[in-house]
């Protein structure tokens, strides 16, 4: 046994007795003398961010950033994509690095829905045009999925559904047809929804959640291939 035999100790000192513990996250564990790595529990999470806030880890400026609002969660998580400083709603964030590669990787196109209140009132041509593609300064954006919810005098909300995951895509769309965004809003993340999460509230995702990520990934990743056969 690797145990019995003296191989492991814990913070310079052999352990022997089998049933010993120690803590990964604090205690220095070696084997035959090297460092063991012990890889961390991973953490699935889903945040209805809060505009004001950075999807980063930390902010030159000193901006509050999407961590500081999981409280008790210990783990090193990372954002799964961006959300803009003022943008609010869903934002995945996890410590397995497989998995957020894979789904922030542009050919796995990962439907995002988003709510848009935009100045004034919005017409049937503005809408088309969102719905084929407007030019943008990195290239025409991918047909989009637009419906009008709400309309007055002075606003409207807008659902706006893209596959692409550009830098600040939906407000440069949205500019480029003539819409002043006031308030946007992400609802839904593939078949993950914010539903009647409050702004900063989280939960983690089931074990079922996780899996149709994974297939979601693995999907795309097909018919990619298919694409280009």
């Amino acid at each position: 046994m690797i145990i019995t035999n003296g191989r492991v100790a814990v913070n310079g000192t052999v352990v022997t007795e089998l049933g010993s513990r120690a803590d990964a996250s604090g205690d220095k564990i070696t084997l035959d003398g090297r460092p063991l790595r012990i890889e961390a529990e991973r953490v699935y999470i889903l945040l209805n961010k809060p505009a004001g806030y950075m999807t980063t880890l930390k902010d030159p400026q000193g901006r509050p950033v999407v961590t500081d609002l999981l409280n008790g969660i210990k783990e090193r998580v990372y954002p799964v994509g961006r959300l803009d400083y003022n943008t609010e709603g869903l934002l995945l964030l996890t410590n397995d690095g497989e998995l957020a590669n894979g789904l922030a990787h542009p050919s796995h196109e990962v439907e995002k829905e988003y709510m848009v209140r935009v100045r004034g009132s919005v017409t049937p041509e503005q809408t088309r045009n969102l719905s084929s593609g407007v030019d943008l300064d990195d290239g025409k954006s991918a047909p989009a999925e637009v419906k009008l919810v709400s309309e007055s005098e002075n606003n409207s909300w807008i659902s706006i559904t893209i596959h692409e995951g550009r830098y600040r895509q939906v407000r440069r769309m949205c500019e480029a047809v003539g819409l002043t965004v006031v308030r946007l809003k992400r609802t839904r993340y593939g078949f993950l929804e914010t539903g009647e999460m409050k702004p900063s509230e989280f939960r983690h995702l089931s074990s079922k959640e996780v899996s149709g990520l994974r297939a979601l990934c693995m999907e795309k990743k097909s018919a990619g291939g298919r694409g280009k056969k």
